[in-house]
């Protein structure tokens, strides 16, 4: 076997662990869907907590009135929880907008905080620490300005929560709301179903891990206040205020009543954007607590540490290098000994790929169609090397502001009537 070969080979059991590890998650999940199915809906406590909603602002004059339609018709009692949107130093109408939903409704607790250019403008994690100091509930909530949440849905995050003291926060279920918008936000609302929330079923399961999605989630104020509030330089703040919470000895849970239908890119560049911004950040997360990924004190996480680096590190450097000797071997300028195995095991990945992928959406009502087994079939093909893409721009962008000393810039997604 030559070191060409030799590579390929590593490459080719690179990526197939990992889409085992994956296919596990999914039947995981699906087990812990099909479990939660059968259990009784969580009852409030007689003494209903307080909480506060708070929603991260910027140019969001869009969406922002049909989001706080949204908060105000939550079935939670009305004078137990409050709104405080944080206006981050947006210019656009947003503060007149959110000015008029005041007056419209005088006798509920919606509060708009409007910073500047000094003490805002400065990312999502700025925003909410602003709004933490000004919230008066013993349990924050977080909605993102573009979504409109079921009205049961704080109703089901606090049940929850309140029912085991050893839970820190509890995350909810996110659809997608412009799902039939373009073939992007086809994509999106499929992989929104299977890689995001039924593999946090799947870790749940297993691991009893969850990572808070960055919106329709509840947490403990106390357990913020305690762990500083969220870290300022993480674009990923959900993903790294996570780690941090496991890492105190408390747990997160997934509860999938508790429903939110959100906004998604609708063009490729604003995608491209707000996915390297994710990408972005949990390269910051990951190599902030790799540390960490044999220790006593990184034993919680341990599995998200090596499923991350796994992802971001090894699957990335693994598919570049087979699409590449794909190419090459395609134009007659390389040759392996492999390229017929590895051809044979691409086609057995697509079908395990389209087979797990499949039985995820049959979860959901209205999903388990022959056009979403077709878009299914295309992501394979075409939204996966959108992702190898966007993988690769976001470590050479990350490299590159650690470099020169750069501070990684907010990208603001793009919204949609």
């Amino acid at each position: 076997m030559s070191i060409l070969d030799g590579f390929l080979f590593v490459a080719i059991l690179a990526i197939w662990g990992i889409l085992v590890v994956n296919v596990i998650l999914t039947i995981a999940g699906y087990v812990n869907y099909l479990q939660k199915s059968r259990q009784p809906e969580p009852k409030l406590p007689a003494e209903v907590p307080f909480v506060s909603i708070m929603v991260p602002a910027y140019n969001e004059g869009i969406v922002i009135v049909k989001t706080l339609q949204s908060l105000l018709n939550f079935d939670y009692p009305h004078d137990r929880y409050e709104i405080i949107v944080i206006n981050d130093n947006s210019d656009d109408n947003s503060a007149e907008l959110l000015a008029r939903m005041q007056t419209l409704y005088p006798h509920r607790n919606l509060e708009v905080i409007n910073t500047d250019k000094v003490t805002g403008g400065k990312g999502k994690s700025n925003a909410l620490n602003i709004g933490l100091k000004r919230a008066r509930g013993s349990l924050i909530s977080i909605y993102d300005a573009d979504n409109t949440p079921q009205a049961s849905a704080l109703r089901y995050l606090v049940a929850e929560l309140m029912s085991d003291d050893h839970l820190a926060a509890v995350i909810g279920k996110f659809r997608t709301r412009n799902k039939n918008a373009s073939l992007l936000t086809r994509f999106i609302n499929i992989e929104t179903l299977s890689f995001q929330w039924m593999a946090q079923a799947g870790r749940e399961k297993l691991f009893k891990l969850c990572t808070i999605p960055g919106t329709n989630y509840v947490i403990r104020r106390d357990i913020l206040e305690k762990i500083g509030g969220w870290d300022v330089k993480a674009l990923a703040e959900d993903t790294e205020i996570s780690f941090r919470v496991y890492r105190m000895g408390y747990r997160i849970r997934f509860q999938p009543l508790a429903v939110t239908w959100e906004q998604e890119p609708q063009t490729l560049d604003v995608w491209f954007h707000q996915r390297t911004r994710w990408v972005k950040g949990n390269i910051y997360v990951i190599l902030k607590n790799a540390r960490l990924v044999f220790t006593k004190t990184g034993r919680p996480i341990r599995f998200d540490l090596l499923y991350f680096l796994a992802i971001y590190f090894l699957l990335m450097t693994s598919l570049i290098l087979s699409d590449t000797m794909f190419v090459l071997s395609v134009a007659g300028v390389a040759h392996s000994d492999l390229i017929g195995f590895s051809n044979a095991l691409w086609l057995m990945a697509v079908l395990t790929f389209v087979i797990s992928t499949f039985v995820t959406i049959t979860t959901e009502k209205g999903e388990m169609t022959f056009a979403n087994l077709m878009i299914i079939i295309f992501m394979y093909l075409v939204y996966s090397q959108m992702w190898l893409a966007v993988a690769a721009h976001g470590m050479v962008g990350y490299i590159r502001e650690q470099v020169f000393h750069q501070q990684a810039k907010w990208y603001k997604t793009k919204r949609y009537q």
